[in-house]
């Protein structure tokens, strides 16, 4: 039987290592190696079809698009954030004690859920960030064995500016749609996210820490 084969500029993949490693995670692994280009999405649907014939071409091209959307995006986000001297794991801390409310403050073990974090891995997150200055941590004066984490003025100052230039990053996304086509895609994507919410309560946060 002759072996199949995909071959996307210098680097081939044969049919061993679609079983062995998975098909997406090689086309994902192509993404992100430099001198190889990430096949179209539908390129990348031809080659699922080859490898497994029941795919619904048109769902596969609807969830490939958001994949390569928000993972993009991510990237997007980390260089802005990273131009700020913040992380995407801080800014994640910033915008939930932004989200508590006025006084901004949250107790770690609060922030850790919210996160999907371990209790461990958001003590390491708050540490590197009381040390910039972008939080504090303090003991509650009603209790005192409680801990309050609280956003500071350069912290919040931090979640302003990250949060003025993704607006014009956004609104550039966005500049081919007209007012009615982002009501309807708000209100497709809402519901998508409705059904993955239902489907999967606990997968609100990561399967593993990243800091």
């Amino acid at each position: 039987m002759k072996t199949s084969k995909l071959k996307f500029e210098a680097k081939e993949y044969t049919s061993k290592d679609f079983k062995a490693k998975g098909l997406r995670a090689i086309l994902a692994t192509m993404a992100d190696t430099p001198g190889v280009t990430e096949p179209t999405l539908d390129e990348q649907i031809a080659a699922y079809q080859r490898e497994f014939q029941d795919l619904d071409p048109q769902v596969e091209k609807i969830v490939s698009a958001l994949s390569r959307l928000n993972r993009r995006m991510n990237v997007a986000y980390g260089r802005q954030t990273s131009g700020l001297g913040i992380s995407n794991a801080e800014w994640e801390v910033l915008k939930a004690l932004v989200l508590s409310g006025i006084p901004y403050r949250m107790g770690p073990g609060d922030l850790a859920k919210r996160l999907g974090l371990t209790p461990a891995a958001m003590t390491h997150r708050i540490d590197r960030m009381v040390a910039e200055g972008l939080v504090t941590r303090e003991r509650d004066e009603s209790n005192r064995v409680r801990v309050i984490i609280e956003l500071t003025p350069e912290g919040r100052e931090k979640w302003l500016e990250a949060m003025r230039r993704a607006s014009v990053f956004e609104e550039d996304l966005l500049q081919d749609l007209t007012p009615a086509e982002r009501a309807v895609l708000g209100e497709v994507l809402t519901r998508l996210l409705r059904r993955v919410e239902h489907a999967q309560p606990d997968a609100g946060g990561r399967l593993s820490d990243l800091d």
